[in-house]
């Protein structure tokens, strides 16, 4: 903001928010590497393709509690909603506690 001599409001007023679903997945142990589960690796992937370029998928244990993080973002509440829930529901049936 010094350097510039603008405002936070006028720094940020590109920015675009974008709806956000994260649904937390209660998981049995601990689990690295989620993408080694080819079903979880393959919906990933169908998830990124349909959201292309407007929207991200990011999927990540927690570092603290038996979870399995799943978050997306995009241009379509409903879209993202549904997209969050398919993906969750592989995880579920790959890792469920």
């Amino acid at each position: 903001m010094v350097s510039s001599g603008k405002t936070l409001k006028e720094l940020t007023s590109d920015i675009q928010k974008l709806p956000q679903v994260m649904i937390n997945i209660p998981i049995r142990g601990t689990v690295s590497d989620l993408f080694r589960y080819e079903a979880i690796s393959a919906a990933v992937s169908s998830v990124e393709n349909q959201l292309g370029d407007t929207g991200r998928v990011i999927l990540r244990p927690s570092g603290t509690e038996p979870l399995v993080r799943v978050t997306l973002e995009g241009m379509d509440q409903g879209q993202v909603k549904k997209l969050a829930e398919e993906l969750a529901d592989v995880v579920r049936s790959e890792l469920a506690a």
